[in-house]
């Protein structure tokens, strides 16, 4: 009986929207949050159910499940970014859709949130059947996004192709085209220069600010990356370059640690070849979990939900915990991290520069007028910085930690706009 209580604790603490709810119901309550506004923020506008019907390339005919959350539009068109996996689940998808509606709070960007997810096997399906299945899947959603009602953008398992087959399809549909129904679109197909990076580089604008305000000095400070795709892999190369010193990286297989730094883009270049960071001759190998485990300045959980929970919580040796995925931290974990000690910059605030970034894409595509990448930039790291200075001093003047500061400041926000527009009815 133990055993099963146990088991049944662990799958609700590893639910993201459990996790998501927590934190949302602390911070309402600290803000004494007006119940019947509790009562419109706490859930989302709209979810969305479809059936995907694709010719497979062998003739048959498979049917895939996908789904499209819309938590919130008070603030201005929902967004959020579309993921194919085979474990997508309507929970992760609703919390995802939520997390989207405080980032875009909190970094002060016009846009709600939203979340779309299809289950599937990207790896086990070719080009052709992943183009069928995204534009079926578009098709479904046709009423329900566009410029001024949903950008999608890309996420897990999905790309600037995957966009272009989303805005070609929404296009044909409209009879003309219509760039900003999406954002992460390659740079000739109207995107914007500096999206790809742009997760990563708002992380090293945000991590170089609590590096300063903790009194760290940048050559002396240990940076351990879980994560070497876009998001883990783009920081790790920028941190390198700013002067950090890179001690531990890993990738889905495994993680690599020098504590006298790793050659970044050496490492790179031979998981670029090689498809894994296995036999990387300048480090020694260790585990993605001994790899969260290290001893560092900072650590940036950059691969996926749930890494550090209420199990290995308190083996963590950061004092920085940089946040690169969604939800890498479970809220039970939370409790311990800050009885440690630990400085942590929630997701929301952390992974930021991407929804940024898109909004920037949004805005050029709607005026037709494309910035340099230093631009784009500069007006990101302008954002990431006021933003960061916003969380602190709601955490300084609340006397909380900076997550629930940045989920209050975010549904302060929310709740403001919300309050001012009214409910119609």
């Amino acid at each position: 009986m133990a055993a099963l209580v146990d088991d049944l604790m662990q799958i609700r603490e590893e639910n993201p929207f459990e996790s998501m709810m927590s934190r949302f119901d602390h911070a309402a309550q600290l803000l004494r949050l007006d119940p019947d506004l509790y009562k419109v923020l706490r859930v989302p506008n709209r979810e969305i159910s479809i059936y995907i019907p694709v010719f497979m390339d062998d003739g048959r005919i498979e049917v895939f499940t996908g789904f499209r959350v819309q938590h919130n539009f008070a603030r201005g068109p929902a967004k959020g970014g579309i993921r194919y996996a085979p474990d997508v689940t309507l929970d992760e998808v609703r919390a995802l859709a939520a997390w989207m509606t405080w980032k875009c709070a909190v970094v002060n960007i016009p846009f709600g949130g939203a979340k779309g997810g299809v289950i599937c096997d990207p790896s086990q399906m070719s080009q052709a059947e992943l183009e069928r299945l995204t534009r079926r899947y578009t098709a479904e959603l046709i009423d329900f996004i566009g410029p001024e009602r949903d950008v999608p953008a890309p996420d897990m398992n999905t790309n600037e192709q995957t966009m272009a087959w989303i805005m070609d399809t929404y296009s044909m549909h409209a009879r003309h085209t219509v760039t900003a129904v999406v954002t992460g679109k390659p740079v000739d197909l109207s995107g914007s220069r500096g999206r790809r990076e742009a997760t990563g580089r708002g992380l090293l604008y945000v991590i170089s600010e609590a590096v300063k305000k903790l009194g760290l000095k940048i050559p002396e400070t240990r940076v351990v990356i879980q994560g070497s795709g876009n998001v883990g892999g783009t920081a790790a190369r920028l941190m390198y370059e700013t002067g950090y010193r890179v001690v531990g990286l890993s990738d889905i297989h495994g993680g690599i640690y020098n504590s006298k730094g790793i050659d970044v883009p050496e490492a790179l270049n031979h998981l670029s070849k090689s498809k894994s960071l296995e036999k990387y001759q300048n480090a020694e190998p260790v585990s993605n979990h001994e790899l969260l485990e290290l001893d560092c300045e900072v650590l940036i959980p950059a691969a996926t939900e749930n890494q550090i929970t209420s199990h290995n919580a308190d083996k963590i040796k950061c004092r920085i915990l940089a946040e690169g995925a969604n939800g890498p931290t479970t809220a039970a974990a939370d409790d311990i991290l800050e009885r440690k000690g630990v400085f942590v910059i929630p997701d929301i605030l952390a992974n930021a520069g991407g929804v940024t970034c898109s909004y920037f894409e949004w805005v050029q595509d709607r005026m037709g007028y494309f910035w340099k990448e230093e631009l784009v930039n500069e007006r990101l790291q302008d954002i990431m910085v006021a933003s960061f200075n916003d969380v602190c001093k709601y955490a300084e003047s609340h006397n909380v930690n900076m997550r629930i500061a940045a989920y209050m400041l975010a549904i302060d926000r929310v709740a403001y706009i919300t309050r001012v527009r009214g409910i119609y009815a």
